[in-house]
């Protein structure tokens, strides 16, 4: 890890995706582009320079079996900064680590709260696990705990109907969406199925997760409002493992994760080509390891989605979105360093030469 208070990048600073700059300095860990005061003793690095990657979708704090300590959440931190994923959207953790923030070497966290689910209808251990008359109650709570965001569980197996079935009546979604407005606060929500979405767009939610099941009637809805997808295909990658674990037992559900799959990049691409808003997202933290998002960039790409698209998801596209700086004068200095440019092959995203964090050079 390197210290030292200025440093220079000596390449291509892609800024955005049409703007292209000739390197810059790190000054007291922000970013300046003109040439400071003690810089012929700086040290150097070369490459192309893309701002810090975006997983809009993991979770730090959590594992397959709830919370985590501190020890392990600093792991699936660390990972993901190895990966060059410098800002995270977490997107419902029962662990506290607001601890992270006073961690310079740390990536930057944006905290949805906890999950909110209905009463068993979720992972154990994961959710706050509620009735549709406490859900307004319960999203000002998240939204107060969080960074801006709150996290509802859309759908999830209904056990008496044997398939993925909505959680929330109508009119509790009306409520909660209104009452996390009221606060400040985004809603986005896990949805894997087909008729959790319209109530939810038409309550004014912001995002939803996963979108497994956008179609032909959603999709324009969607667009119209402006709610973005975070799709998570990485995972969408486990769901004929997830089919073949409940055939015995829920053979419809299987049955309907296996298609929700075997569409997943048609269902992606429909919604780019209607302008829906999609940002790149791994889910990393549940089942899933971190410091997979250079491979959920990749998944978009064999979606459909053009790379220069495709990488704007996990950069310049996903920072404004989320309402954070990119690489303009005074902005904090988080980039990651590559050897080739990332706009004409997104796969040198797995291999970055470096990673500064406020500044410093990390990896």
């Amino acid at each position: 890890m390197t210290d030292a208070s200025v440093l220079r990048f000596k390449g291509r600073v892609l800024a955005g995706p049409d703007d292209v700059r000739d390197g810059l300095w790190v000054v007291d860990g922000r970013v300046t582009y003109e040439r400071p005061a003690g810089a012929a003793d700086a040290p150097v690095l070369t490459g192309w320079a893309l701002p810090g990657l975006v997983d809009a979708h993991c979770h730090v704090g959590l594992d397959a079996h709830g919370a985590v300590d501190e020890a392990t959440s600093e792991k699936q931190a660390l990972t993901d900064r190895s990966a060059g994923a410098l800002l995270l959207r977490d997107a419902g953790s029962p662990a506290d680590t607001r601890w992270i923030d006073e961690r310079e070497d740390l990536p930057r966290i944006i905290r949805a709260g906890r999950h909110i689910a209905r009463t068993r209808r979720y992972i154990r251990n994961y959710a706050h696990e509620i009735e549709p008359g406490d859900l307004a109650a319960y999203v000002r709570r998240e939204a107060r705990r969080g960074d801006g965001w709150v996290k509802l569980v859309g759908d999830w197996i209904d056990r008496q109907a044997g398939d993925l079935t909505p959680c929330w009546p109508r009119w509790a979604i009306d409520e909660a969406i209104a009452a996390a407005h009221e606060e400040g606060a985004r809603v986005t929500a896990h949805c894997f199925a087909e008729n959790s979405l319209a109530d939810l767009v038409e309550a004014g939610i912001d995002c939803v997760e996963h979108a497994t099941g956008l179609t032909e009637e959603t999709i324009p809805l969607f667009a119209e409002r402006g709610v973005a997808i975070v799709p998570t295909l990485v995972n969408i990658a486990t769901f004929p493992d997830l089919a073949a674990g409940g055939e015995a037992k829920f053979p419809a559900w299987s049955a309907h994760m296996r298609q929700l799959h075997a569409r997943r990049y048609e269902t992606v691409r429909a919604a780019y080509d209607a302008g829906i808003p999609v940002f790149t997202g791994t889910d990393a933290g549940g089942s899933l390891p971190h410091g997979l998002v250079a491979d959920e960039v990749a998944e978009l790409v064999t979606a459909g989605i053009p790379a220069l698209d495709a990488l704007s998801a996990a950069t310049w596209g996903a920072r404004r979105w989320l309402g954070r700086p990119l690489l303009e004068e005074g902005d904090p200095a988080d980039f990651v360093v590559h050897d080739t440019d990332p706009r004409a092959d997104v796969r040198v995203l797995a291999a970055p030469r470096a990673i500064v964090l406020r500044g410093r050079v990390v990896g």
